[in-house]
């Protein structure tokens, strides 16, 4: 068996995952310090993305998919991670405020476009940063949803945004190293990755969304 080339870091990434998957966050905020606060809302933001934000996890495999090296993917992630920063952090401040029936709709919409164009086109175009650039602005407001629903310390307002934004963030580079090293490190080389692995994971995407799509439009919770 060939071994790894990336034991610490594969070591590091599932012991990260499973501490934040098994801390259980202190609701009493009152009680808790600057530091406390901080690593309550971070492992939120974690966990909004794994385990429990398929939506997410989808959009970032889809991004995954068409062009598995690492490079490129942490450019699309970071033009991610600034669009929804910035829209969740006008959301908080109530700069703007959109209804998630509309919000949540087209997030399912931006996994559908992410899928069907990595089936219909072969290459990482350069105007896709922009279009991801864009879906992160609304992903960022359907963050901003649940971030409200949780509730922000009084006092700690600034404190707890950013840490919720870092641990969506760490979710997201998790989903990413994840995917690299279970399909992307072996197979992005072969000729059969596009055939094999592309098209069939993206139809799967692309599938899942538009059933939400079509449940968010037209039965909401």
């Amino acid at each position: 068996m060939k071994k790894s080339k990336y034991p610490f870091l594969i070591t590091c990434l599932t012991f990260f995952f499973t501490s934040m998957i098994y801390a259980h966050p202190i609701h009493d905020l009152a009680k808790l310090s600057t530091v406390d606060i901080g690593w309550v809302y971070l492992q939120l933001g974690f966990t909004h993305i794994l385990p429990f934000g398929l939506d997410h996890i989808l959009f970032v495999l889809g991004l995954f998919l068409l062009s598995p090296k690492l490079k490129p993917l942490l450019w699309q992630i970071s033009a991610f991670t600034i669009a929804h920063s910035i829209t969740l952090s006008l959301s908080m401040f109530n700069v703007i405020n959109i209804s998630p029936a509309i919000v949540e709709p087209v997030i399912a919409l931006s996994i559908v476009f992410i899928a069907v164009e990595n089936i219909v086109t072969k290459d990482l175009k350069p105007w896709r940063i922009a279009i991801i650039f864009l879906f992160g602005m609304i992903h960022g407001l359907g963050f901003a949803g649940v971030l409200k629903e949780l509730g922000l310390p009084p006092g700690q307002f600034v404190n707890a945004l950013i840490s919720f934004n870092v641990g969506v963030e760490l979710g997201q580079i998790t989903v990413v190293l994840l995917a690299y090293f279970a399909v992307g490190l072996w197979f992005k080389s072969k000729v059969w990755y596009r055939d094999r692995i592309v098209i069939p994971g993206s139809v799967m995407i692309a599938v899942i969304a538009s059933y939400w799509t079509i449940q968010r439009i037209f039965f909401p919770e």
